[in-house]
């Protein structure tokens, strides 16, 4: 069969896990029709029509591949060729040990790549209820936006009841209207291999009185109110606002986003900050920064008042201020099998937040894994789940059945994480032959299951 009698696959949504999965398939010689409904239908968070647009942050998280699961999880993707990664290592900014990308060079880049492959049918269209049955292999990837008609149409498919929280976005500087006789340029421990990386980000330092203020300010502030359906919608722990943060505890902050560990403040070294405000180079240009783990549900008016309350932002504008959102996601471990394909419906797979995993790349990671097995499937033969052992493995574990169903609504959203891969013998023996012994322990213990980890990829990728 050629490559033009082959019938197409259908994706349904063009963010990271859609884009990902649209070119897993057409690498391996499968067409395919991504639906994405951006340019005729926005949405609450997204301000192009741009494919794998991002939203929250601009950041992929740790590129430590060795001693951290997430810059494993990336490691593994870019040894199977993932347009994510690869056009994100192109659109890379400094970021110390992180991986952060000018998001509209990425996304651009993305949009670029895929609208120009000759097996690569793009529909600007809303697909608001399940696909038709002569769509015989389908990869829903509609992300935790998922419309609300389509979301209707899913659950009374799978007759769940619907799961979702609420996510919200940091705001946005203009780089130019910092203060850097108060802030200065300096990456957590100094951690990165140039001075760009070593100077990543810009640090904003409060002493006790001011970050007391600034508590009292944010719990008081004007915060969005949510609709009575909404009403018991829980957040996900790993993108908490932080006047929620702030009403957990006075000290949540600075033991949080706001720890002044590993900076010293050049205007005044010899004080130690009581808290520190991040910000992260957010555009190639460097003209915009974002405020690290800020996001937020105050509203517009009260944004500026609190956050320029921040030493260095006095005069801050603002490119984009913060917001919130609700996303929903399935029931994984119940509804899906181990090749992500609805247990009611085989035809159809599902990718991404939707699933029940939470980034950037976790979502991509999911598409990347959607795109391999609906393509193995379309080419007439199959292809089994990475091992426990991998950071791929071990996520889609979690979300097609490693979770333990304790009870309705027990499953969450979940970032990659130690936590989630098959125990490993505790290494007693470093390199150089000396006893690892007290802290060295743990960065040990994950260097040894990342090192498994991309032993037991390559087994899998050359079987």
């Amino acid at each position: 069969m050629t490559n033009q009698a082959m019938k197409p696959v259908h994706v349904i949504g063009g963010g990271m896990a859609g884009s990902e999965a649209t070119w897993q398939l057409v690498s391996k010689g499968v067409p395919v029709i991504l639906h994405e409904m951006r340019g005729v239908k926005g949405t609450d968070a997204h301000h192009t029509d741009g494919l794998a647009e991002l939203v929250c942050s601009n950041s992929f998280r740790s590129d430590d591949h060795r001693t951290n699961a997430v810059g494993l999880l990336h490691e593994e993707m870019r040894r199977l060729d993932s347009i994510i990664l690869r056009q994100g290592d192109a659109a890379r900014l400094p970021a110390g040990g992180a991986l952060a990308v000018d998001r509209d060079v990425f996304s651009q880049a993305v949009t670029r790549e895929l609208s120009e492959h000759p097996l690569v049918t793009i529909s600007r269209e809303e697909i608001p209820s399940l696909p038709p049955e002569d769509w015989d292999s389908v990869i829903i990837a509609t992300g935790p936006l998922t419309s609300e008609s389509l979301s209707e149409a899913i659950l009374k498919e799978t007759g769940e009841g619907e799961l979702a929280f609420f996510d919200a976005i940091a705001p946005v500087v203009y780089r130019d209207s910092v203060n850097t006789d108060k802030a200065w340029f300096q990456s957590r421990y100094d951690k990165g291999d140039t001075d760009a990386e070593r100077k990543a980000y810009l640090n904003c330092p409060m002493d006790k009185d001011q970050y007391e203020a600034f508590i009292d300010a944010l719990i008081a502030a004007e915060k969005t109110e949510f609709k009575e359906w909404e009403a018991n919608t829980p957040y996900f722990d790993g993108c908490l606002p932080i006047e929620v943060m702030a009403e957990r505890g006075r000290e949540t902050l600075r033991h949080g986003p706001m720890k002044p560990v590993g900076l010293t403040n050049p205007h005044n070294p010899t004080v130690k900050p009581w808290a520190i405000v991040q910000l992260r180079q957010d555009n190639a240009l460097g003209t915009l920064f974002n405020l690290v783990g800020f996001q937020t549900k105050m509203k517009y008016g009260a944004q500026g008042e609190v956050l320029r309350m921040i030493p260095g932002l006095e005069e801050a504008r603002f490119a984009r201020l913060g917001g919130i959102h609700r996303n929903t996601f399935l029931n994984s471990p119940k509804l899906l099998d181990a090749q992500l394909r609805l247990k009611s419906q085989p035809r159809l797979r599902f990718a991404g937040q939707l699933i029940g995993v939470e980034g950037y790349v976790e979502s991509a990671a999911m598409g990347l894994l959607a795109g391999r097995y609906a393509a193995a499937e379309r080419l007439g033969g199959s292809i089994a789940p990475p091992p426990a052992t991998t950071a791929l493995g071990a996520l889609i574990g979690h979300v097609t059945g490693g979770h333990l169903i304790s009870g309705k609504g027990s499953f969450q959203p979940m970032n990659v994480n130690f936590g989630l891969f098959p125990p490993i013998e505790q290494p007693t023996i470093d390199a150089d032959g000396n006893r690892i012994k007290g802290k060295a322990k743990t960065p040990a213990r994950k260097a040894a299951m990342s090192a498994r980890a991309l032993s037991d990829l390559a087994a899998w990728q050359a079987g």
